[in-house]
């Protein structure tokens, strides 16, 4: 047998069914994580991986506790305080006190911490302004539009 007799096998059985709205949410955010961490390399950020994305999602980490970033990011704390202790050693953040409790940490970014939330920005611009291209400007407002009201919809939810 062929190494080509695998890539070129037709599927047994019926053809999958259409995707539900998960993949269909789930399939451009793949796509925009990709943009970001390759557009991160690209600006010299060679150092992050995915999974610090997950710290950098918006709003950003800067001024939060650790528990409401993991919360956020749907990580364990154990998971999260592995990230952020891999950032804290590249020079993206530091842990501090919280002023308003001790007990806590909250986080704070560096200067190259906020170097790589502004080029995260910038990617993420690149890609709506590419997809807005795609789908012409009318149909990615309806689309941003559309998405804030379920955004807001789901967060009381959650």
């Amino acid at each position: 047998m062929l190494s080509s007799d695998f890539t070129h096998a037709i599927p047994e059985g019926p053809a999958p069914p259409p995707p539900l709205i998960g993949a269909l949410l789930r399939m451009p955010f793949e796509t925009v994580r990709q943009r970001m961490l390759a557009g991160l390399y690209e600006r010299g950020f060679r150092d992050l991986i995915a999974a610090h994305l997950d710290v950098f999602q918006y709003p950003g980490p800067d001024n939060q506790r650790p528990s409401e970033l993991a919360k956020r990011a749907r990580i364990s704390k154990q998971a999260l305080n592995y990230l952020l202790g891999q950032l804290e050693r590249l020079r993206y953040l530091e842990r501090g006190e919280d002023a308003e409790d001790q007990r806590f940490k909250r986080v704070h970014l560096t200067e190259r911490g906020q170097a790589a939330v502004r080029a995260i920005r910038e990617i993420v611009l690149e890609v709506e302004a590419d997809w807005e291209r795609q789908l012409g400007a009318e149909r990615f407002a309806q689309l941003r539009e559309l998405l804030e009201l379920l955004n807001a919809s789901t967060a009381q939810q959650i």
